[in-house]
């Protein structure tokens, strides 16, 4: 039934919206006011190609929102939030934009970062630069990639919670009431508590929490457990408090929960709390839709464009897989906001983007941030229908209008697969069959990657003990990024075509259970037993309504999670290899185990993969006892290791998945992993 009523929602919201169209005075929500508070040159001026010089705006922006607007019909609460007098409800962001001080010379694209918890990626992610929430100097533009496409670059704040830090991107959200009274609701925090700790707080990764409603509720209960499914007990109410521990001295303090007995390193603890004034947390999607409409569509635009493409990464990747689902790519006036997205390390997941006492920042892992409304079904674009529950959806079910549905872009790495259940996103839901993509969709396995890329070269200090293996996946695979963005543009400026979908799939046997993967036996390194699973999960009668009335959710029946299969390395086959898989110098695991941790030590750590380097020659494959190929049997020398690596990188350019001008900086990297890897000490067996 909830399907149905989804689907009524977005025909009549349509309907209502064509008419209002043709009445003239209709309210819609839109900027209002943009304030510039600082407004200077990037880098003294300095050209970046074509598009000249860019500068550097900073300042704030402006929304009203009103309630009765058909587009806006489904930002949970928007309907409770106070009005101005005009009837709207106000809500104001922080933003930052650099773009071509001659409009002229740009490409027409806007390119939204949606910010991961305030901060400013993409410099780093495109332009290989040092990462800055206020760029200013050379290394923080790096070598200026985003600029030399000519893309107006645009920050804003969405998400309200965020911690309070110098250049975080903040929006400023309404509380909301009912009709004047104050709203109360259950609140749910986790912890892994890997080191002892006598205090805990509530904000997920120091986020600010929602308020504490009745200190004496009995919703206030705190549990403990020793994994992820085993049995909750409740910790005595007299035994903890609402407080933390400030050097010594026990400060009373609503955002924490305070034990004098400590809390355990290795077991998993749980709050659900009665919480009060909710905000109307769905206004970050609007904003983020209202953005990309400003520039695009107002005659008045600060920073006017043509197009409109979206960058997230893993938070905000799941924020534009849930922005998709609830249609939020046709504005106020029935226009199509964005042409283009690439949703990058989102996995299955969408997220606590518009719901009460939603909390953005939560996620979901294989061992943290347990069964928040993350992993939920649907999954793919295509909808389908759950065997389970009977409930038919898809990502593409309720928009506004099918029109407006963007190019889109999935880049996953394997941690994705492992930890986020990326399978999830092009199989049925009982994992036994591939799933189409749509010709707007486009799926790319970066293969044998980590959640995001790790140092390199490893320290000592990163060395699993008694293993040849490194905690930590370097395989860099940014350069492949930047070229498949290179696509994107392409694709939504000059409908260029990208590079055909890749990835793992059922039908060619790459995309298989856990059981059926074919590691090699590596003397010294432990496999995973377990991957993420998504759960078919029961939040409450009100759920669909946007309203949380069961913490914690009760389970139902898990979906079911693939990888893909691995060659005699260990590497995994199917999807876009970086350089490194292509000339191998070693095994690059996308998981690692908690190996080592308090507890939990055969789950999967968060975020982190596993690097394991060939055995150098065959003399230390025997010694070893290491059944993978040596490095001399493949690459004789140095010289023909280099040659074989720049035949590579010259098909990956002609694949279009790196870029020719990148070709230098992989060759030199695949260059330094060859000298690391013969100048280190002979691996322990």
């Amino acid at each position: 039934m909830a399907n149905r009523r989804w689907l009524a929602l977005g025909v009549c919201a349509f309907l209502a919206a064509a008419t209002l169209l043709l009445q003239p005075g209709s309210a819609w929500a839109h900027v209002v006011r943009v304030e510039v508070d600082q407004r200077e040159d990037v880098l003294g001026g300095r050209s970046f190609g074509s598009a000249g010089a860019y500068e550097k705006i900073s300042g704030r922006i402006y929304f009203v929102y009103d309630p009765a607007n058909p587009y806006n019909s489904r930002i949970v609460d928007l309907d409770l939030a106070p009005r101005n007098e005009d009837g709207l409800v106000e809500a104001w962001a922080n933003f930052m934009v650099l773009r071509p001080k001659d409009i002229d010379k740009t490409r027409g694209i806007g390119y939204v970062e949606v910010s991961n918890r305030g901060g400013k990626a993409s410099l780093s992610y495109f332009n290989r630069a040092r990462g800055a929430t206020d760029p200013i100097t050379e290394e923080q533009f790096g070598d200026g990639l985003l600029m030399r496409l000519g893309l107006t670059v645009i920050w804003i704040g969405w998400q309200s919670d965020v911690p309070e830090r110098d250049g975080v991107l903040r929006l400023h959200l309404p509380t909301v009431t009912d009709h004047g009274e104050t709203i109360e609701g259950l609140v749910r925090c986790d912890w892994v508590v890997d080191q002892a700790a006598t205090s805990l707080g509530l904000g997920h990764r120091n986020h600010i929490p929602y308020p504490l409603a009745n200190l004496d509720s009995p919703d206030n209960v705190l549990t403990v457990r020793d994994g992820r499914l085993a049995e909750r007990v409740v910790i005595p109410r007299s035994e903890w408090r609402f407080a933390r521990d400030v050097e010594g001295q026990v400060v009373e303090d609503h955002g924490f929960v305070y034990m004098e007995s400590g809390f355990e390193a290795g077991k998993i603890y749980e709050l659900v709390y009665r919480g009060k004034d909710p905000v109307v947390v769905g206004l970050g999607l609007a904003a983020i839709r209202d953005v990309m409409s400003y520039a695009k569509y107002d005659d008045d635009s600060l920073f006017p464009v043509d197009f409109g493409i979206a960058f997230g990464v893993s938070q905000t990747g799941r924020f534009l897989r849930h922005f998709v689902y609830q249609g939020f790519n046709t504005d106020e006036q029935g226009r199509k906001v964005y042409d283009g997205l690439l949703a990058h390390t989102a996995g299955a997941g969408r997220g606590s983007f518009n719901h009460r006492f939603a909390q953005p920042s939560r996620d979901a892992h294989r061992y943290s941030a347990f069964f928040y409304p993350t992993d939920i079904f649907p999954f793919t674009s295509r909808t389908q229908t759950d065997p389970v529950t009977g409930w038919t959806d898809g990502l593409f079910a309720h928009a506004f209008d099918a029109e407006h549905l963007p190019k889109i872009f999935y880049t996953n790495t394997g941690y994705e697969y492992w930890g986020r259940a990326s399978s999830l996103i092009h199989t049925t839901p009982y994992g036994t069959a591939d799933v189409g993509l749509y010709p707007n969709e486009r799926i790319y396995h970066l293969t044998g990657g980590q959640h995001s890329g790790a140092r390199f070269p490893p320290r000592p200090q990163d060395r699993i003990e008694g293993s040849p293996a490194y905690r930590g996946n370097p395989l860099d695979f940014l350069l492949t990024l930047r070229a498949l963005l290179v696509d994107l543009v392409d694709w939504v400026r000059s409908d260029i075509e990208p590079p055909p979908a890749s990835y793992p799939t059922i039908s060619s046997e790459t995309l298989v259970p856990l059981e059926e993967i074919h590691y090699p036996d590596i003397p010294g390194v432990h496999f995973p037993s377990v991957i993420h699973e998504a759960y078919r999960a029961d939040y409450g009668p009100l759920w669909q309504e946007g309203i949380v009335t069961k913490q914690p959710p009760e389970l139902g029946q898990a979906f079911p999670s693939l990888a893909s299969q691995v060659d005699d390395r260990g590497n995994e086959v199917a999807g876009v290899w970086a350089l490194e898989l292509q000339v191998p110098l070693a095994s690059y695991f996308p998981w690692q185990l908690r190996t080592g941790a308090a507890g939990g030590t055969d789950e999967l750590a968060n975020f982190r993969g596993t690097y394991v380097p060939l055995p150098r020659t065959e003399e230390e494959r025997r010694a070893t006892g290491d059944p993978r190929l040596s490095i001399e049997s493949l690459f004789p020398s140095k010289q023909d290791y280099l040659a074989a690596a720049a035949m590579a990188a010259a098909r990956m350019v002609e694949a279009r998945v790196l870029l020719a001008e990148d070709v230098l900086k992989a060759l030199q990297r695949a260059e330094a992993h060859w000298d690391f890897i013969h100048d280190q000490q002979k691996p322990a067996g």
